[in-house]
């Protein structure tokens, strides 16, 4: 199916969806932008509609109907949502929207009025509901066959494992609480079940997501433990695959993993959401305005487990953002030598308080601020993955092309982070293998090495 470029749609870029259809099988496609936390959404209602006897199709001609499941979370991200329902619309026709956009009805019938159905985000019996409608099953128990991991669409050597939805906290300039809610978090024998399902069919990495990773079982009543993460991350790492962290917010407790990274339990790599680090910023986003303890629990992290990848987010441009203030966000950089840095300037969000906050940043100065951040950032990384060249590190395979194998350490996260090239002796490398490889040459964020 038409997607975005896969440079900007990375998540279905290598996606495996099988297309063989019986005859009479009902056929449904499906266009996932957004977030992993998005991707996994559409895996799970793929899942249940396979289970029903749908098939799935690759392309809109294929298909009786396609499912758009759409990201709200920005002005930018709703355009892109538009014009992908719009896409589907004029190639197939019949449309189901879902996912976070779906959070508003009326934005999306007001631009699109010929939709079959809108819901929201997480909504998997209406999106099920929606489906029956506009396409009847059909199912034959005698074919219709279910693989035990579902409907996957990642590579099947790595998966992402959604352990909770929702957020508790009241970010000025984020929705995410409005459109999916309170945190929620899976039990915790729920979560291990997928994950030792997805071992067992051969996934080598787990990807650990949510909105909030670290304050993961914190609205359980009646919890044994005060951090039920630590017990989730001690048990995933019991597996035998990689373990990733991402969207750990730096709670005191967040030190008590860092052990287990350096005992190899988990990936040494943490995804924190540091998105500043001036008082008076963090403090109009309605964020713990603690950057200096952060430096103090960086470099703790660091003396527990030298290897460890850091990897965050900042937006710069945010309303009332000085030159000050900004120069701070870099000196810290500085100071806290991130491994891997992700930047973005300030956008309005409908629904967002920080639209109301006084000295928005014009667009000039906000386009200046995030070429000098990057700027910072990029010869941050290109610094550190010098430092690499002559190391044996372990990697995982990705894929393997005609002129070379692309891989990923433990330090990369996929699509997000840097890869490693290999281009001499990489011919019977296999996806999902973990191989040993030396360190010859360093970019700006990619290694290249040899077995």
């Amino acid at each position: 199916m038409s997607t975005n470029p896969p440079d900007l749609r990375p998540d279905l870029a290598r996606a495996e969806i099988q297309s063989a259809r019986r005859d009479g099988q009902p056929t449904l496609g499906m266009v996932s932008l957004g977030c992993p936390k998005a991707l996994v959404d559409s895996e799970r209602i793929l899942t249940r509609l396979r289970a029903e006897g749908y098939g799935i199709s690759p392309d809109y001609a294929g298909a009786d109907a396609v499912i758009v499941n759409t990201c709200g979370f920005l002005d930018s991200a709703k355009a892109e949502s538009l014009d992908a329902i719009g896409e589907a619309l004029s190639e197939n026709g019949r449309v189901i929207v879902t996912g976070c956009l779906g959070a508003e009805p009326e934005y999306i019938t007001g631009a699109h009025p010929k939709v079959l159905a809108v819901t929201g985000p997480h909504q998997y019996e209406q999106v099920l509901d929606a489906v029956h409608a506009a396409v009847p099953p059909t199912p034959d128990p005698f074919v219709d066959l279910l693989p035990a991991t579902g409907v996957s669409l990642t590579p099947r050597h790595y998966s992402y494992l959604k352990i909770s939805e929702g957020c508790n906290h009241a970010c000025k300039f984020c929705i995410i609480p409005d459109m999916r809610g309170k945190l929620a978090s899976r039990p915790h024998r729920a979560v291990m079940r997928e994950a030792e399902k997805l071992v067992e069919a051969g996934v080598q990495e787990l990807l650990v997501i949510s909105q909030d990773t670290s304050a993961y079982g914190t609205d359980w009543k009646d919890r044994e433990s005060k951090a039920p993460i630590l017990d989730l991350a001690r048990d995933l790492g019991s597996l035998g695959a990689w373990v990733r962290m991402h969207y750990v917010y730096p709670y005191p407790h967040v030190r008590e993993l860092i052990p287990m990274m350096a005992e190899g339990g988990i990936l040494p790599y943490l995804d924190i959401p540091f998105q500043h680090a001036h008082p008076d910023t963090l403090k109009r986003m309605a964020r713990p305005a603690a950057a200096a303890k952060t430096l103090d629990e960086i470099a703790a992290w660091r003396a527990t487990c030298p290897d460890i990848t850091l990897r965050s987010t900042f937006i710069v441009g945010y309303p009332g953002e000085t030159e000050a203030e900004f120069q701070t966000l870099l000196d810290w950089l500085d100071e806290a030598q991130l491994d891997r840095v992700g930047c973005f300037q300030y956008e309005n969000v409908a629904g967002a308080r920080s639209n109301a906050l006084p000295d928005h940043v014009p667009a000039a100065v906000k386009q200046d601020r995030w070429e000098r951040f990057m700027a910072k950032a990029q010869a941050i990384s290109e610094a550190k993955l010098a430092a690499k060249v002559g190391q044996t590190l372990d990697v995982i395979v990705d894929s393997v092309e005609d002129d070379g194998a692309t891989c990923r350490t433990k330090g990369d996260a996929p699509e997000i982070d840097g890869n490693l090239f290999i281009d001499e002796g990489f011919e019977a490398l296999q996806p999902g293998q973990i191989v040993s490889v030396t360190i010859d040459e360093a970019g700006e964020y990619d290694l290249w090495g040899r077995l």
